[in-house]
């Protein structure tokens, strides 16, 4: 219980447990009432399931089956936390992907 703080800062960062709110008072001002607090998982799930007694002794049990459902699960937060992002703001749907590359020089 000691490390109860650490690990619900873990748990918000590795996208286990996101952070959202609701406020029905900004529906009434036309803006959108729901708003993501979570920033996007930072991909620290694993390191947050080992410090889970259910999760760690599963790996310990079944190691090959862990793996397989931890990436499952990893995959599961990522699809939640975009449908979350998606609800905080709509019009991303709309907007260009950021690319990585420069735009070419002409």
């Amino acid at each position: 219980m000691g490390k109860t703080q650490e690990e619900t800062k873990l748990a918000v960062e590795c996208g286990y447990w996101p952070l959202y709110r609701y406020n029905p008072a900004l529906k009434a001002e036309g803006k959108n009432p729901f708003i993501l607090d979570s920033k996007k998982p930072d991909g620290s799930l694993r390191k947050f399931l080992e410090g889970e007694i259910r999760y760690a002794s599963l790996k310990r049990t079944f190691p090959e089956e862990a793996k397989k459902l931890h990436a499952e699960l990893e995959a599961q937060f990522n699809a939640r936390y975009e449908d979350l992002a998606l609800m905080a703001d709509p019009t991303s749907v709309c907007k260009e992907p950021e690319s990585e590359e420069p735009a070419p020089a002409e």
